[in-house]
């Protein structure tokens, strides 16, 4: 019996480069009117992923990889201290533009039926977890009141599709991999994962999306309105799984 349905979030629940591109804006707008060496001296592109700055950090550092959020940390206080700033205020700098950043982060506009959707999960009574790679929290967004749960890479200290977040969940929820269904936007990191665990899978692909090898998932979806009877056939007395 499916007890619990764990989501991805980011380009599950809402598309997040409008989000990232937004909070970049305004982080960007902030250092350049409190710390205006660092703005003068680097570009906006320097902290982007595929950055040299950003790959010489992960290089150097490489035990904070799996965090989004400790690696743009770490970039804002070496930019501050390599614009000129000392180690103190570069701490400073980087911890106030940092909160900037993850306030403009959290102001997600759900996809169309995502929030109908938790909420008919929530009404049917699964558990409804949050496995991210991402840095967001749940409980800062309009839907954080339906979730039970949530780690990410931060929490956990390793990234999808390293197993661990999906053995967590399990742990946490005290249920098994075959009473669980992850759903996510990504082959490898959501369905691939999930299914290694053991967790049923659903692939939300929704329009516009392209994968040269799509997910062997055990549902997909084009919209998310569909979810909910996804996850009761799976659940049907007709599709069982077992794990020893």
């Amino acid at each position: 019996m499916i007890k619990c349905v764990t989501f991805d979030l980011d380009d599950t629940l809402w598309a997040v480069d409008p989000v990232i591109h937004q909070a970049n804006r305004n982080l960007w707008q902030w250092l350049d009117e409190n710390a205006p060496l660092f703005t003068a001296c680097h570009r906006q592109d320097d902290m982007a992923e595929g950055s040299d700055m950003r790959a010489r950090l992960v290089q150097e550092m490489p035990e904070i990889a799996h965090s989004m959020g400790l690696i743009r940390l770490k970039l804002l206080e070496r930019g501050c201290r390599a614009a000129g700033y000392s180690t103190a205020e570069s701490e400073y700098l980087a911890e106030r533009a940092f909160d900037v950043f993850m306030r403009a982060r959290h102001q997600v506009e759900l996809f169309e039926h995502a929030q109908a959707m938790l909420e008919r999960l929530h009404r049917s009574g699964f558990i409804l977890g949050a496995l991210s790679n991402g840095n967001a929290d749940i409980g800062q967004t309009p839907v954080g009141h339906l979730f039970d749960f949530q780690y990410n890479a931060d929490t956990v200290g390793y990234a999808k599709p390293h197993p661990q977040m999906f053995v967590q969940a399990l742990h946490h929820t005290g249920l098994r991999p075959e009473q669980v269904v992850h759903v996510g936007d990504h082959p490898v990191n959501d369905v691939q994962a999930a299914r290694e665990v053991g967790m049923w899978t659903l692939w939300v692909n929704l329009p516009g999306q392209y994968w040269p090898e799509p997910a062997r998932a055990d549902a997909r979806v084009g919209c998310l309105a569909e979810i909910p009877e996804q996850v009761e056939k799976l659940a049907s007395p007709g599709r069982r799984r077992a794990t020893l």
